[in-house]
């Protein structure tokens, strides 16, 4: 295990999540997360439940799914050095999404609410940084969900006259 906290403060340490923080700031964030690993289509999170976690994509991808008249849409990808679960997670409201592994051997770093009101306390910096990333993470979703929703638009009603 060892080994793979050395392979795991690598990874972090080239993250923009921790772009400003030392490599000894990088393994006291690990030491308040959990790796979890998911099978392919395994559910991490689900609609309706109030976000008792965050999680830092480390290897493979997560959808977002919404259930329209029992289908499953996918309006998202999340990919490795990004975030998942952030919204339900700060503002304690019931997820509108659902989060699934796309692939077998999907990584995650588990930060439980537990370990971020510790990490807030202990650690102040760093858990700013992890602040910022959340917020970060969620304006790079926001934007590309935009920038699919426009080249849709435009798709189906054509390009806007000048």
């Amino acid at each position: 295990m060892p080994e793979m906290k050395i392979d795991l403060t690598q990874f972090l340490n080239q993250q923009h999540l921790c772009e400003s923080l030392t490599l000894a700031e990088v393994q006291t964030l690990l030491e308040y997360t959990e790796l979890v690993e998911y099978g392919k289509d395994e559910i991490i999170a689900d609609i309706g439940e109030v976000g008792d976690a965050i999680y830092f994509v480390i290897e493979g991808e997560v959808a977002l799914l919404y259930e329209e008249h029992g289908q499953e849409r996918e309006i998202g990808r999340m990919t490795s050095g990004e975030l998942v679960g952030e919204m339900s997670f700060f503002d304690r409201r019931p997820r509108l999404l659902r989060m699934r592994a796309r692939s077998d051997g999907t990584r995650l770093l588990k930060l439980s609410r537990a370990m971020y009101e510790r990490l807030r306390v202990e650690h102040p910096y760093i858990a700013v940084n992890f602040l910022e990333h959340a917020i970060i993470s969620l304006d790079h979703l926001v934007r590309r969900l935009s920038s699919d929703e426009m080249s849709l638009s435009r798709y189906m009603f054509g390009k806007a006259k000048r």
